[in-house]
């Protein structure tokens, strides 16, 4: 069967020429329903004429709400929270055939949910949870999956976007969530998973524009335009535009700003090529929050601090981005696909943390331990990151019959080339200190939120007043690789399917950055190492899976990945945060840490292929860790691969439309972690940072009537301990666990005009979503919040 990759909209059942959506109303154009009724007639007329020695009886004829123009093109039609196959053209099976456990959150629940930013949408997801971090992501756009790091393992359209930026969805149709190593298809990292955007593209199928304006609680107001104008038959353009903005809910100074563009044009030159040009601009700008603090007594988060944002404080992320996707067909069941894409981001922020102490009213009383109080000192956070990248991905894709067997083969060829260049700002502070603290440096002066009575600052804003500069770079980051695979989905017999795949990846690798054994890198370039390595590993899946029913089939799959030392772009020589690491006597980078998986697993098609129920057991086994035994995570020592952890568990999904009125998009994870070798022996058997046991969400609709619908969205994670990412957790800080509830309602005016009101966080739950390893700041959930949105089709 042929496919257009590059426009999905063209592989639909139905195929219009461009019209208006207003006239798009049901799958069966009206020719199609004329011609059925006058056959019927025909058959009639025959009757009476010709008595037939049987009847025939005539299956009804069943209309379905269509799928509108700007509807998520790989939804199931009639189902838009169930996605029927995923965006990457190599994934040749739909997703109930998908032998993985993968999420995917549809357009529509995005919006329904009133989450837009990437790190809200992936929080309220079974199995992933958010950390914190230092430098260019230190404000939670860090994600972990099924225990184990993925903020580099971020993917838009299936192109690794390798900058830590503020993402958001108003260009997104849908956001893929693969659990378990993917480096088949995504290369190095991916232990735990990988997050896949897929865009927006411009259709020649129809006309449509559309907007919505929402307005809210604290300051909210959001605009987005989302606009396709077909210019001729063969070519198209689509334009979506956003400008939004907030105070974060009981946080105020805090606040979130956003404004984006993407365009995409679409141009069919023959019948066989298809050209895709896409631009994407971005830039967030926020009051970042780095919310309360963990309390050294209890080990707990303390409660009912305010907001000491300051009003220098900042959070700035820019991103822009160019791709070039080209499709040709050969023939019906063979074609290539070529995606090219140039990006670069900026990001900079300076924030405040806070952190707890005894202070002390004056010098004297610090220097002799006299008059001293309980409060929290104010600590400075800081950094910036610039990020070049190229990437060139070639499929050719092609269905072969060998033998008495189906194959759909896929070779492929990726080269990418990221540079990233992380360094630090110099300030300095002009404010009063308001207080004494004693610390690694002595006793000095200190900016505390309180003094000695519980009293607040009346200048709590404004207390450090620091004059910001951009300073020096400290770290210069670079990996270039070229990546072979090959991947073959083999249906052995009308239920049995075997599917594998293997790829090799080249890499040169090269970090410049000061080497401090003892401490954080510095800025002086004079003083700088530079950390290479160059080599290639492999890495594979295979599995099979058997259908036993019409609608249901169990698969088994097995799976790995590969980590490199210092892969992670942004922490430049800190060992403890997935930076490089050295051996004292022999600074060399050793070798790759090393994943393999097993996943046994069931899915099953209900209702009519509308609702997909999965379940899978997995087990996910990391080899080969790199440590830091010494305990500072800036450090560059490390224990080069003596660590070794596995994570295993459950995860069950149910999907789509429960009945014609229900819909529902549910799911949870339960999970264990385990140290199982460590350089640090008190450290084995205990559970990994960052890691919740269960978690579960559930986003649920009833449609009461034609023109009303109300629902909801609950989200749980279980208590989580601190520390550094693939290390025992310590025991002894972490969060609690917490459940929140959001709710929405929408009346439908007509097919051109609706109105939806969301309430977050209905109770108003105090909850905290993840925790700094030293418990020095732990970010906030939202607070209760009210939006009231207007979508409208012009």
């Amino acid at each position: 069967m042929s496919h257009n990759i590059n426009n999905p909209a063209r592989d639909s059942e139905t195929n219009h020429t461009a019209q208006n959506p207003k006239t798009f109303s049901t799958t069966r154009s009206s020719g199609t329903l004329a011609l059925a009724i006058s056959g019927a007639l025909m058959t009639g007329m025959a009757s009476a004429e010709e008595p037939t020695p049987e009847s025939i009886k005539l299956d009804k004829l069943k209309i379905e709400e269509s799928v509108t123009p700007d509807t998520n093109p790989y939804a199931t039609p009639g189902s838009p929270y169930l996605a029927e196959r995923l965006s990457d053209p190599r994934r040749t099976r739909t997703l109930a055939e998908t032998p993985a456990t993968i999420n995917v959150v549809t357009t529509t629940q995005v919006a329904e949910s009133g989450r837009s930013d990437l790190r809200t949408i992936l929080d309220g997801q079974p199995g992933i949870t958010l950390g914190t971090g230092e430098n260019g992501n230190a404000f939670g756009d860090r994600y972990v999956i099924r225990g184990h790091e993925a903020r580099s393992d971020v993917f838009v359209d299936g192109l690794r976007d390798p900058g830590m930026t503020i993402r958001e969805s108003f260009a997104v149709e849908q956001v893929e969530i693969s659990k378990g190593p993917s480096a088949s298809f995504a290369g190095r990292g991916t232990t735990g998973g990988a997050v896949n955007s897929a865009t927006k593209r411009a259709s020649t199928e129809y006309d449509f524009a559309k907007g919505s304006i929402g307005i809210g609680t604290d300051w909210h107001h959001r605009v987005t335009a989302d606009i396709n104008q077909v210019i001729d038959y063969d070519t198209a353009l689509r334009v979506n535009l956003l400008k939004s903005g907030e105070n974060v809910p009981d946080r105020d100074p805090a606040d979130r700003n956003r404004a984006g563009a993407a365009i995409s044009l679409s141009h069919q030159v023959t019948d066989q090529l298809e050209i895709v040009a896409d631009v994407y601009h971005f830039r967030g700008e926020d009051s970042p929050d780095l919310g309360t603090y963990i309390d050294g007594d209890t080990g707990k988060p303390v409660k009912d601090i305010p907001s000491y944002v300051q009003d220098e404080d900042f959070l700035k992320s820019e991103t822009s981005t160019a791709t070039l996707r080209v499709g040709y067909e050969f023939s019906p069941t063979s074609s290539i696909v070529n995606l090219t894409r140039y990006g670069i981001t900026e990001n900079g922020y300076v924030a405040t943390g806070a952190r707890g102490t005894t202070a002390y009213p004056t010098l004297d009383d610090a220097t002799n331990d006299t008059n001293g109080f309980e409060t929290a000192s104010l600590s400075t956070h800081q950094g910036w990151q610039d990020v070049d990248y190229f990437a060139n991905q070639f499929n050719f894709l092609t269905t072969k019959e060998l033998g008495e067997t189906v194959h759909d083969i896929v070779i492929g060829v990726e080269y990418t080339d990221q540079t990233v260049i992380n360094g630090v700002y110099s300030y300095t502070s002009e404010g009063a200190s308001n207080c004494f603290t004693s610390g690694r440096r002595g006793v000095g002066e200190g900016y505390c939120w309180s003094d000695e009575n519980g009293n607040t600052a009346t200048d709590l804003n404004t207390l450090i007043q620091r004059d910001i500069a951009q300073g020096d770079k400290d770290s210069d980051w670079n990996v270039e690789t070229l990546a072979l695979y090959f991947m073959d989905t083999v249906e052995l017999s009308d239920n049995w399917t075997a599917f594998g795949g293997v790829r090799y990846d080249y890499y040169d690798y090269s970090t410049f950055a000061n080497y401090d054994p003892d401490g954080r890198s510095g800025p002086l370039e004079s003083e700088w190492t530079e950390f290479a390595d160059d080599g290639g590993y492999w890495n594979g899946h295979i599995g099979a899976s058997y259908r036993f029913m019409d609608n249901a089939n169990v698969y088994a799959s097995f799976s790995t990945a590969t980590n490199l030392n210092g892969g992670e772009s942004d922490v430049g020589t800190s060992c403890g945060y997935g930076g490089i690491c050295v051996d004292a006597s022999d600074p060399q980078l050793g070798d790759p840490e090393k994943t393999q998986s097993i996943e046994v697993g069931t899915k099953w098609q209900l209702n009519d292929g509308k609702l997909l129920a999965t379940a899978a057991l997995f087990r996910i086994t990391k080899n080969d860790v790199m440590e830091s035994p010494s305990g500072d995570s800036y450090s560059t020592l490390g224990s080069l691969n003596t660590g070794k952890n596995r994570v295993e568990g459950i995860e069950l999904g149910l999907t789509g439309n429960i009945t014609d009125k229900i819909s529902m998009a549910a799911g949870i994870a339960v999970m264990d972690a385990e140290v199982l070798e460590s350089i640090n022996e008190e450290d084995e058997g205990k559970t990994l940072a960052n890691f919740a046991d269960t978690s579960a969400s559930l986003h649920v609709k009833y449609q009461a009537t034609p023109q009303w619908a109300i629902g909801g969205t609950a989200t749980y994670e279980d208590e989580r301990f601190v520390g550094q990412p693939d290390t025992a957790a310590n025991e002894e800080r972490g969060i609690p666990g917490y459940t929140v509830f959001d709710a929405f309602a929408t009346y439908k005016h007509s097919q051109d005009l609706s109105l939806r009101l969301n309430v977050g966080n209905i109770f108003d739950t105090d909850y905290y979503l993840a925790a700094y390893r030293s418990g020095a700041f732990n970010y906030i959930g939202d607070r209760r919040n009210a939006r009231v949105t207007l979508d409208f089709s012009l």
